[in-house]
């Protein structure tokens, strides 16, 4: 990362809440100014991570989608309006970032990243969220993030629940011990089919917008260096039960 210039005084008006955090501060709202954190997905996750992300000053948010919006998108992706119907998502989530926060840089990625194409998009930047929709984006990103050594936020969520950790695999913890990878938590993909998307099986839109507000919370708190992330640690939310969840799991001995 470089150096990030002075704040401008409307800058310290509108980041005064973070900067008497002692945690954050003047010292790690430099830190987001100067972050590059790149969102998979302008959906149901990425919208609320985009918008949080965006109001918290990370200095340049990369979004990846290749998508237009629907009208069965408005029930959860709040990036998008009803005027913005048949537009590209990366155009009406550009728009709202801007009227949002202008400080922000906003570099549009028109594409679904996959094995071919993921890895000169993501070498561009800081830290990574994941919060698209389909297993297979999902074991190509960690592995991509694990072989690059890019901290990978990752949320998923299906009907009232979600899920969501924070990988580092390619760094050791207090112990000395490398922090687990996905592949740790989920050694293999299920089969195709025996987990019906959300078009099948239906979403709560809440239920993208809490996973997406707490995946940014991961983000700015690496960003920042405040905190303790969620790492080695998956987080399960029911929303029907209001019920909120954190399970271990490590790298496998030997």
């Amino acid at each position: 990362m470089t150096d990030a210039p002075a704040f401008s005084s409307e800058e310290i008006e509108r980041y005064a809440r973070h900067l008497m955090l002692p945690e954050i501060g003047g010292a790690g709202q430099q830190r987001l100014k100067r972050a590059r954190i790149l969102l998979v997905g302008a959906g149901g996750i990425g919208s609320p991570a985009a918008l949080y992300l965006a109001a918290a000053g990370v200095g340049t948010l990369g979004i990846a989608d290749d998508d237009i919006v629907s009208r069965s998108n408005l029930q959860r992706q709040i990036l998008h309006g009803t005027a913005d119907l048949g537009r590209p998502k990366l155009d009406s989530a550009r728009e709202a970032i801007a009227r949002l926060n202008p400080h922000v840089a906003v570099e549009a990625h028109p594409l679904r990243l996959d094995p071919g194409n993921a890895e000169a998009v993501v070498g561009l930047y800081d830290i990574v969220v994941d919060g698209s929709d389909n297993f297979a984006t999902r074991y190509a990103m960690a592995d991509l993030c694990e072989r690059l050594e890019k901290p990978l936020v990752t949320a998923a969520v299906q009907r009232f629940s979600g899920s969501l950790t924070t990988l580092m695999p390619f760094a050791a913890g207090a112990d000395g011990v490398r922090h687990p990878g996905y592949r740790d938590l989920f050694p293999e993909p299920p089969p195709e089919g025996l987990v019906p998307s959300c078009a099948e099986a239906g979403i709560l839109g809440v239920v993208t917008g809490i996973l997406g507000t707490l995946a940014a919370a991961e983000a700015v708190k690496l960003a920042a260096g405040a905190g303790e992330p969620l790492l080695g640690r998956l987080l399960l939310v029911d929303v029907l039960s209001m019920r909120f969840e954190t399970i271990r799991y490590r790298r496998p001995k030997g």
